[in-house]
């Protein structure tokens, strides 16, 4: 494999921070500390001197869904009329119950029971949180402060003040919070340390590469299918496809702007499609609305993950697009990028004259025990298992056990590599490193999931209900649900960051549009809007020139970071675009 050279940390600066000035000059950092005192002063005074607002929204059930009627009360004796509310508004209080069951017997004895929620939002500033993180994000290019920042905002917006002991403790020891930890800092974590130690990933990849590569169009068919099978998603499969096929496509011609294209593509998106990974038990987290039952589990919202799945349009498109490009009959490539075909076909030159490519090499913290052989078999087997188990508890119990299949591939991976000569040293060394190398990543998680619990609590959906609810046409909203994800993720360079303030303002808003607007079929509506948060995060983060996954997969392909960015934006915006349309069409026709 061809010898790589990681760009020094002054480069990385320069790509990654506007201007090129780098986050450690003076001016950022005094900007740096005027923002944090100023949101800090801004959101304390918020939370001592501005009262929450309290909105009403019920459900209708079915009489026959209804667990345990005995517990249902009439709407006089809720505690959530609406002069109940208004004197809580004067008085600065809380009501006991915010969601209660309501029975209501008609004249001719038939019972209708609804949900009642009432959630209280202070206004315009239960959107300063979110706000913060974006602006935080944008501004700094650093998620774990901006989320950091974003969520002391919304804490101290709702008066908790002690951000440790109110805040973080009691989030970070929920069942989800574990799951999350358990599942993507553990096993997903030791699992990469061992591939990464013994080499079986990259073995396996460079044998799929010589094995069926003899031309242009082959090379770019191994990357596509290496994407696929490397359905974990972001870094794990931008480094593993773009190191193992790079120096075999270099071989055959393929411009850097097509490899990089089909690594950054086949990343994310397959990962949305092929959901048996981190990210269903993530998200679920973040797509709680109050009162409605097919969202009020664990169980019942990774049913609804996975049943939205077939809408993720842009996705499909997405890896479509790249698939035709393997096949060189891509329909919309834009001139940039068709000429980088040509260039590369007829003259050999990989890279557009004048191009700063990037470069990478692993850490030497991943490199593999030097006298262990790989053997493609060791990343087969463990790779099926966890698949197999994934999809065939899904088929058997609707909900993807993803958390068992991961636990056997750990296990599995590690007994091959002890049977085949890895010593035990080796061995918890490499799961260390592996632990390590997604700590940073988990810790970010941790933070995402606490500022959506604090801007679901301090009523973000509620306000933008309250604002929007009745003043846009039901079919448009898809469509500014997409934009803003984009624009966020874009700006951002994270989908995951952008899922944890997206989806608590948008679900909410979603519902209260199906609901006021008489949509005859509201689980459908919420899937779609779902989807369209989902495939415009991941389209955001892919286009962004500060995306982890963007720089990963033109430093693994040795693409000029630009080049890469503005050659994929030409067909990923087509892909988005049709995925608009399909969204559109789907809500008018069927909703």
């Amino acid at each position: 494999m061809e010898t790589t050279t990681r760009p020094n940390d002054q480069q990385l600066a320069d790509v990654m921070s506007p201007g090129g000035t780098g986050p450690t000059s003076l001016p950022s950092r005094m900007l740096l500390v005027a923002m944090v005192l100023g949101v800090l002063l801004v959101s304390a005074i918020v939370g001592l001197s501005v009262s929450p607002q309290w909105t009403i929204q019920e459900v209708v059930l079915d009489p026959a869904a209804v667990n345990d009627p005995s517990v249902a009360k009439s709407l006089d004796t809720s505690g959530l009329t609406e002069a109940d509310l208004q004197q809580h508004e004067a008085d600065g209080t809380a009501p006991i119950q915010t969601s209660v069951l309501i029975a209501e017997t008609s004249d001719s004895g038939s019972t209708r029971f609804w949900q009642r929620t009432a959630t209280a939002h202070y206004g315009m500033w239960s959107l300063f949180p979110a706000f913060v993180a974006i602006s935080a994000c944008w501004i700094f290019r650093e998620p774990l402060t901006a989320l950091l920042l974003g969520a002391i905002s919304g804490a101290f917006i709702l008066g908790q003040f002690d951000f440790t002991d109110q805040v973080l403790l009691p989030s970070m020891a929920t069942t989800k919070a574990a799951g999350i930890l358990v599942l993507y800092l553990w096993m997903l974590g030791g699992l990469l340390g061992i591939w990464a130690r013994t080499g079986t990933a990259l073995a396996f990849a460079e044998w799929i590469s010589k094995t069926f590569v003899r031309g242009p169009k082959s090379a770019k068919l191994v990357a596509w299918c290496l994407g696929i099978l490397f359905f974990q998603g972001g870094t794990i499969s931008t480094v593993l496809v773009g190191t193992a096929v790079r120096p075999i496509a270099d071989q055959k011609r393929v411009s850097h702007e097509e490899l990089s294209y089909i690594v950054d593509s086949t990343a994310s998106p397959i990962a949305v499609l092929v959901a048996f990974n981190a990210w269903p038990g993530y998200i679920q987290t973040l797509i709680f609305v109050p009162g409605i039952a097919y969202l009020a589990s664990e169980q019942d919202r990774l049913r609804f993950f996975f049943s939205a799945l077939p809408l993720s349009f842009y996705a499909i498109f997405a890896v479509l697009g790249t698939f035709l490009l393997s096949l060189d009959v891509a329909p919309l490539l834009g001139k940039r990028f068709r000429e980088a075909i040509r260039r590369a076909r007829a003259t050999g030159a990989l890279d557009r004259h004048d191009s700063q490519p990037l470069s990478f090499s692993s850490p030497a913290a991943h490199q593999k025990a030097p006298h262990y052989v790989p053997h493609p078999i060791d990343f087969c087997i463990p790779i099926v298992l966890l698949t197999g188990i994934a999809v065939g508890s899904y088929f058997l119990t609707s909900v993807p056990q993803v958390r068992w299949g991961f636990a056997a591939a750990l296990v599995v991976a590690a007994l091959i590599a002890l049977l085949r000569g890895l010593s035990l040293h080796d061995l918890v060394a490499g799961i260390g490193s592996g632990l390590q190398s997604v700590v940073f990543a988990s810790v970010i998680l941790m933070l995402a999931v606490t500022l959506g619990d604090l801007t679901q609590k301090i009523g973000g959906g509620a306000y933008l209900v309250d604002f929007l609810g009745d003043s846009i046409p039901y079919w448009i909203l898809p469509g500014v649900l997409f934009a803003i994800s984009i624009g966020i993720a874009f700006s951002t360079g994270t989908s995951w960051g952008t899922f944890a303030v997206a989806f608590p303002l948008a679900m909410p808003l979603a519902l209260a549009l199906a609901a006021n607007q008489g949509l005859q079929n509201e689980v459908l509506y919420l899937s779609v809007c779902f989807a369209c948060v989902l495939n415009g995060s991941v389209f955001g983060d892919q286009c962004s020139p500060i995306s982890d996954t963007t720089v990963l997969s033109a430093m693994t392909t040795g693409a000029d970071l630009m080049d890469h960015v503005t050659t994929q934006i030409v067909p990923a915006t087509a892909a988005a675009v049709l995925a608009l349309i399909c969204w559109t069409s789907i809500v008018v026709l069927f909703c």
